[in-house]
């Protein structure tokens, strides 16, 4: 006797399996300035992580150390001491972005497809 698995359930495994992967391949955009600092200029979507708080509050959203990781502040000084922090507690891929306008830059030069941030990654602030 054969069996037949439907082409529906077989989709939804896949996707069910593989979203947290293809989620995760998504490059991320983290402010690591001051909440006052964030209030004055910000990139709509991108959460606030003071430099402070990165490892505690990236290794509960981003537990995937392979994730793409782009930092930046004020002038790049804040976002590569999150860099550092990061890459010691084992972060592959983590780029210091400078400053918010070099961020824009950086962001506009890769195009579409950027995921910011949303519900998923536990929202933005």
């Amino acid at each position: 006797m054969r069996r037949f698995v439907s082409l529906r359930a077989v989709l939804i495994f896949l996707s069910l399996a593989l979203a947290p992967m293809l989620a995760q391949a998504q490059p991320v955009w983290i402010d690591v300035r001051t909440e006052a600092e964030h209030r004055q200029n910000h990139i709509d979507g991108d959460p606030l992580i003071p430099h402070r708080n990165i490892l505690a509050q990236v290794t509960e959203r981003f537990p995937d150390k392979d994730t793409e990781i782009n930092l930046y502040c004020r002038s790049g000084n804040r976002a590569g001491k999150a860099k550092s922090v990061l890459e010691s507690a084992g972060y592959t891929n983590v780029k210091n972005r400078g400053s918010v306008a070099e961020a824009r830059e950086a962001r506009e030069a890769r195009g579409p497809g950027v995921l910011l941030c949303g519900s998923r990654w536990g929202g933005c602030r």
